[in-house]
């Protein structure tokens, strides 16, 4: 199958029709509650955080908690059974692959305006393909912070192309440089994507890290949500027990989207709240348990040193645990992110990238800079402030929302 009826496919799916573009502008802009302003919520006194029986470690008193050994509960609260019935699983309506798209569309629009019209005025200004060109393009992709490594490939690749199909000027150049994109991301590779889920029955940990500031914890409610709408149960550990407000936070998120939050109190081990949190989601036959960390740059030994325990001691307590390591970067800061990326990589075994505020950045080409400099998949990015607005990410959505206006023509042209 040719890049282009691929791409068709993706984009609408393959036995779906367009929808009327009233239709589709009435899905998207509905009016929802949105996360806006989360970290300013106070949480209510009735938030439900059920408690589980309080265990005794046997293990050696630095493993775990330190020299003082700490209580492993969790909050209760009075008003616990009326907050249970509050909180209702909504069924919602599986997305269109078409409304998929828009919402890549949409949440690339700034990358697209700035990038995407200094190409085309690149091509206007250059009739025919020569090397003055390819320099200028290659300014444009490093501007859009695409990576020098992933620049320089890319070139190669449009040099080597346009030599093959005698290619003499420029009109058609950004389908070109679309199908390219998408063959350096993906590498031959299938699959990225998708999570390493466990079987029925049997409990999946995924743990997140991150700096403080990037969305952690907003994106971790987003995605108990999505998986609670796959009709997964879902348990939020809060191991962020340093930030002033962080357990709060993510409290608020279970409450939100109707998950239990396993906590202790504000500057507990860390360890100990995740030993607490298994514990809990055995008992409770959970499906998932996410887990939430410390983000602190301040120090960064002890960052790591403490991440590092965290990871032992759900490792110990679930073999292979934790089956995916998700590292949050926020998409706005571009080269910083990599750096961030490249100093989680080397402490954790990071399995996945959540790229967040993706829509709020002109500099989307960080995506593909991760990527091929990390070999670390971009796993979900966040394309607005909606709560289905965290999305698996998709090369080919990524490239059709980086180039919309100049590819909706030719693919309108390819026969079904």
């Amino acid at each position: 199958m040719s890049f282009f009826k691929r791409l068709k496919e993706k984009l609408i799916g393959a036995e779906e029709e367009k929808l009327p573009k009233d239709d589709i502008e009435q899905s998207i802009d509905k009016p929802e509650d949105t996360d806006e302003g989360i970290e300013q919520v106070e949480p209510s006194e009735a938030v439900y955080v059920p408690a589980v029986e309080e265990v005794v470690l046997e293990t050696e008193p630095d493993t775990i908690i330190g020299e003082q050994p700490q209580e492993l509960s969790v909050i209760e609260t009075e008003e616990a059974e009326a907050a249970e019935e509050v909180v209702e699983p909504v069924e919602e309506k599986k997305p269109s692959a078409w409304s998929i798209t828009e919402k890549f569309k949409l949440g690339l629009s700034k990358t697209r305006n700035s990038f995407t019209s200094k190409v085309n005025d690149l091509v206007a200004r250059y009739r025919k393909v020569d090397e003055d060109f390819f320099e200028e393009l290659e300014d444009l992709l490093l501007q859009a912070d695409v990576g020098f490594e992933t620049v320089m490939e890319l070139m190669d690749k449009l040099r080597y192309e346009v030599q093959r199909k005698n290619i003499k000027n420029t009109e058609g150049i950004q389908t070109i440089i679309s199908e390219k994109l998408v063959e350096i991301y993906e590498a031959g590779e299938e699959n990225l994507t998708e999570m390493n889920m466990q079987p029925k029955g049997e409990l999946t940990v995924i743990l997140f890290v991150g700096v403080n500031g990037v969305g952690k914890t907003t994106t971790i409610g987003k995605l108990a949500h999505r998986l609670k709408s796959e009709g997964k149960t879902v348990i939020l550990a809060a191991g962020d027990t340093f930030r002033a407000g962080a357990i709060d936070q993510l409290q608020v998120w279970g409450e939100r989207v109707g998950c239990e939050v396993i906590a202790q109190s504000e500057g507990s081990d860390p360890a100990a709240v995740m030993y607490d949190a298994i514990r809990a989601a055995k008992n409770r036959g959970a499906d998932v348990l996410i887990c939430d960390t410390a983000g602190r740059l301040q120090n960064k030994v002890n960052l790591m040193n403490e991440l590092e325990k965290v990871h032992r001691v759900i490792s110990r307590e679930i073999p292979d645990a934790p089956h995916e390591v998700l590292l949050a970067l926020d998409a706005t800061t571009g080269q910083n992110a990599l750096v961030q990326a490249q100093m989680f990589k080397e402490a954790t075994n990071v399995t996945g990238i959540v790229l967040t505020k993706l829509d709020g950045t002109a500099k989307g080409g960080i995506v593909l800079a991760i990527r091929n400099k990390l070999s670390i998949p971009v796993k979900f990015v966040g394309l607005g402030e909606k709560m289905d607005d965290l999305q698996p990410f998709d090369a080919e959505r990524y490239v059709y929302g980086l180039f919309a206006e100049g590819l909706e023509k030719e693919l309108e042209n390819i026969e079904d």
